[in-house]
């Protein structure tokens, strides 16, 4: 069997930790921008290790992984999948695993960071670094929810009221929180670096060219209107409208702006790749990266929404999911 192209230890938590790169034909590692733990899933050979009586692997175990000097995943077992076949089939989760749990969050006067910080504690998960946020929410009401989806939202209610985009994320067992700004990738793909396959998607779908917030008056009894359109893309795509209500303690002021900077993310044409390139490990969703594609005319930078690396023998491939970065997202 050809080895490959990692090292990958699974530590029993008493005192056992074993190599067991050479008994691993095949693995995938696994990220995902919003909403997802990322996960290291691999089939190993039973009988490996000389039957070395010790060795052992059962769920809750750690599973690290290195390629090189690059620290690539450190998470836990959740599964393991054998028969009488030879192959044990081990996938293992990161710390944001965890955070797939229901719970509530009712506050107020706090950031999505300080957010992260309270959940990190509660269940007791290691922290690295937390970039700030900024933006102080008024209110949090969040109740019965997985903990995950309330950072997701945190984060995307950011992004609304500061055009800044940040990505959550488990970094070699420490949770990690990051403006993309600072994810940029100092390499390219395309034409003539590592890409052998895409796909190309332009829509419309999830596009809005008129933005409707509501506000009610309790004491008044009334319902105030806020409306901000582009004429010009209304007459293109028809009216594509996105309506919401607005917080009772925002302001006039607070409510145009929120309307312009919807109005700057979701009045365009959506455009994602698909990418199937050479594998280099320093790319993980979140990131930013630059794609040059003569073909079809694009030559600027890609948001990596998904990436799952693909080991198997000798060989190193990814595949990605790529999206538009928005305006006021890391430029090109």
């Amino acid at each position: 069997m050809i080895p490959l192209q990692l090292q990958i230890e699974i530590d029993n938590r008493d005192g056992y930790v074993w190599d067991i790169s050479g008994i691993v034909s095949e693995a995938a590692y696994k990220t995902a921008r919003v909403g997802r733990a990322s996960s290291f899933e691999m089939t190993l050979i039973k009988g490996g290790l000389y039957e070395a009586k010790e060795f052992k692997y059962k769920v809750g175990d750690i599973v690290q992984v290195t390629k090189g000097e690059a620290k690539v995943f450190y998470g836990y077992i959740f599964t393991i999948e054998k028969g009488r076949a030879e192959d044990v089939k081990i996938t293992a989760y990161d710390q944001l695993r965890y955070l797939m749990a229901n719970d509530h969050l009712i506050d107020k006067n706090k950031t999505a960071t300080q957010a992260i910080q309270r959940f990190a504690k509660d269940f007791n998960l290691k922290v690295g670094k937390l970039a700030d946020t900024k933006h102080v929410f008024p209110k949090i009401a969040e109740d019965n929810s997985k903990i995950l989806d309330i950072i997701t939202k945190l984060l995307q209610d950011t992004l609304v009221q500061t055009l800044e985009t940040y990505v959550f994320y488990d970094d070699f067992g420490e949770l990690t929180l990051r403006n993309i700004k600072d994810m940029i990738l100092d390499f390219s793909l395309g034409d003539t670096s590592l890409v052998y396959d895409y796909k190309q998607k332009e829509s419309i779908e999830n596009s809005y060219n008129q933005v409707k917030i509501a506000k009610d008056d309790k004491e008044k009894g009334e319902r105030g209107i806020y409306l901000l359109r582009d004429s010009a893309n209304i007459a293109k795509w028809g009216l594509l409208q996105l309506y919401q209500t607005a917080d009772e303690k925002a302001n006039a002021a607070m409510i145009n702006k929120s309307m312009e900077n919807l109005l700057k993310l979701k009045n365009r044409v959506e455009r994602s790749f698909q990418i199937e390139a050479i594998g280099d490990i320093r790319v993980r969703a979140g990131c930013g990266i630059h794609i040059s594609i003569e073909e079809i005319g694009i030559d600027q930078r890609f948001l990596v929404n998904e990436c799952t690396h693909k080991f198997e023998g000798a060989d190193h491939t990814m595949s990605l999911d790529l999206v538009d970065i928005k305006k006021g997202d890391a430029k090109s």
